[in-house]
């Protein structure tokens, strides 16, 4: 128990360190956010739970084609934000639309024969 929470600790750690920068400098704060955080600690705690090195890069490429359709939320948040639209709104859109991109993404692959 005591070893998830520790996983759970470090974890939370990073995402607070993010927002807290942000509030000094949002350059330093998208930097540090840019940082594939989420999957390096996964591919922490896999190797640290014994994984074998192939399922740690099976991760890492799946990884790779998923990555491509939520840089859509990075274009449409800031670009429905500048156009007056609220917070939860833009968000919200950004989001929905982030979710269709991942949907039509992996029909694409799998029309390509790409298995994820």
């Amino acid at each position: 128990m005591l070893y998830y929470a520790v996983k759970l600790a470090v974890s939370l750690l990073a995402l607070v360190a993010i927002t807290e920068i942000a509030k000094r400098s949002t350059v330093f704060a998208a930097l540090v956010a840019s940082l594939p955080l989420t999957s390096l600690l996964a591919f922490v705690w896999l190797y640290y739970d014994g994984a074998p090195a192939g399922q740690i890069a099976e991760l890492s490429s799946r990884i790779f084609w998923l990555v491509l359709p939520s840089l859509l939320l990075f274009l449409l948040l800031p670009l429905l934000l500048k156009h007056g639209l609220g917070f939860w709104t833009s968000l919200t859109l950004s989001s929905a639309i982030t979710a269709l991109a991942y949907l039509g993404l992996m029909m694409l692959l799998r029309f390509s024969g790409i298995r994820l």
